[in-house]
């Protein structure tokens, strides 16, 4: 007769911890244009802002490089899911709280941000105390022929560090690694207001250049915005960094 097993000799299968995968070693951040020569531009207030030559073009140079041959981006499926817009190119998301980290203290942005913060400590503008960036690193490419369609940027809420802390993004960041110089032709991010009973909807059109950062408001005070077709990509294309501002919850 078959000896019957007991429950404490049973095995229980063990359940694999998942690890990321390890983030790639981002070049240097040198040479930038220290934080008291950066500008910022106001395209709509309190919404949409640019800071001309953010990268300088060696950097630009730098990280184009590295970006282009070190990273396995993936093509976008042209088919959407359900509520989402349509989107074509070739995109990675990488975790690095370190390149964040670094992206924040080493560039001048920190330096920057607090200076256009206000006496309010940036609640008005940044929606609260900001204390870096999202460490949800975005890289996009865009080809001839490829654009993202109409769309909204949510807020995303999580915890970093440690001790942990609890954080919101409010403002999308983009850094444009190539654009006109490098021949790109088309790819402009534009922003649509709404109409109102007094006033039309009006659109404003941010040109993708080299070394430029776009910062736009995003979640509930979003624009309906876009990323135009790519019309010329120089045999280049059009490459952007992203990450988002987030502030302490």
């Amino acid at each position: 007769m078959p000896r019957k097993s007991s429950a404490k000799n049973k095995q229980v299968p063990t359940r694999e911890r998942y690890s990321p995968p390890l983030p790639p070693s981002w070049p240097l951040l040198t040479p930038v244009i220290p934080s008291e020569d950066l500008t910022v531009e106001t395209i709509l207030p309190m919404q949409i802002l640019t800071i001309p030559k953010f990268f300088t073009a060696t950097l630009c140079e730098t990280y184009l490089n590295f970006v282009s041959r070190s990273l396995d981006l993936t093509t976008t499926p042209g088919k959407p899911k359900r509520g989402e817009a349509v989107r074509v190119n070739d995109r990675i998301s990488i975790y690095d709280l370190g390149f964040a980290e670094r992206l924040w203290n080493e560039t001048g942005l920190k330096d920057l941000v607090a200076r256009e913060a206000g006496e309010d400590g940036g609640k008005e503008l940044w929606g609260g105390e900001v204390i870096g960036l999202s460490p949800n690193i975005r890289v996009y490419k865009y080809s001839k022929g490829q654009f993202f369609d109409k769309h909204y940027d949510d807020t995303a809420s999580f915890s970093i560090g440690d001790p942990q802390v609890r954080v919101q993004t409010t403002w999308t960041l983009l850094i444009y690694l190539t654009g006109k110089s490098n021949g790109v032709r088309g790819g402009e991010t534009v922003f649509y207001t709404e109409a109102t009973k007094h006033a039309q909807g009006e659109e404003y059109a941010v040109e993708p250049e080299k070394g430029t950062a776009l910062l736009h408001k995003h979640g509930a005070h979003c624009l309906l915005h876009e990323g135009r077709v790519v019309t010329e990509d120089a045999g280049v294309g059009k490459w952007v960094l992203r990450t988002d501002l987030i502030v302490r919850r």
